[in-house]
């Protein structure tokens, strides 16, 4: 089976989003997901129609496709102006043409029952747009795999999924969670994957490094989400390397390291 794999902009966050997309697509790579660029997300709910158009335009100028973007919630509102705001989220990120909407949760366990409300009535307005909201661990009510599997079951609507990040389980437990762990309850669940690596340095957990250089298996990641029948897109977050040249080598031979992986999985 072929995925598509993607790369997020976060390896090129010092640079502007057009460059960005300039280098994803020397590397070879289809679709680019909007993460932060020069200190900003490029898109976001309060972006104007133009903002959006000139993003995607960018994207599409270098041959890629702007198939993921970056979110967040803002419970701190109150329930009902975070929906409101969640839902010009939604627009915006269809608007750009993007078929995910990466959300990661909240870490204020105040906000959590607001969140799975949030996410409940977002969900349907995101498949009316055409877009599935994908939900990642990121620590706070996302830090296992079980926390992962309760959010999906909480929410339980359609336009609502589950983006599976092995790095960042590691990261946010410091190592007491392995990213195979009860894998195969969440598997069928999954509807893309970020791919990011994980060291631990003296017990500090460092995700700056290339995929295949930490702890993470993808080989054995990707072999237990395809038990559940895991067909999504794939999109690298993180490889090491300070300088652009070191970077761009990174992100072209992670492009590489998947292939070979995928392939040898079928």
């Amino acid at each position: 089976m072929e995925h598509t794999i993607g790369c997020t902009t976060r390896p090129y966050a010092s640079v502007s989003f057009a460059e960005a997309c300039e280098h994803i697509a020397e590397a070879g790579y289809s679709d680019v997901a909007v993460f932060g660029n020069a200190g900003s997300v490029a898109i976001n709910s309060n972006s104007s129609r133009q903002d959006v158009e000139n993003t995607r335009r960018a994207a599409e100028k270098t041959g890629l496709t702007p198939s993921l973007l970056i979110g967040g919630t803002q419970l701190n509102l109150g329930l009902e102006a975070a929906v409101e705001d969640y839902r010009r989220l939604i627009e915006n990120t269809a608007a750009l043409g993007a078929s995910w909407l990466l959300d990661c949760g909240t870490s204020n366990a105040t906000h959590y029952d607001d969140y799975y409300a949030l996410m409940q009535e977002a969900s349907p307005h995101a498949e009316a747009c055409g877009v599935t909201i994908t939900l990642k661990p990121h620590g706070g009510i996302t830090l296992t795999v079980q926390d992962l599997i309760k959010a999906y079951n909480q929410v339980n609507r359609s336009g609502f999924g589950i983006c599976y990040d092995p790095g960042n389980i590691i990261y946010y437990t410091k190592g007491e969670h392995q990213p195979e762990t009860d894998l195969d309850l969440l598997a069928p669940k999954v509807s893309n994957l970020i791919i990011k690596d994980c060291v631990l340095n003296n017990g500090k957990p460092d995700v700056m490094v290339t995929p295949g250089e930490g702890l993470v298996d993808f080989g054995e990641v990707i072999a237990i989400l395809r038990t559940g029948s895991f067909q999504g897109p794939m999109y690298v977050e993180c490889v090491g390397g300070k300088s652009l040249d070191e970077i761009n080598h990174n992100v072209r031979s992670t492009l590489g390291f998947l292939g070979n992986l995928t392939t040898a999985n079928q």
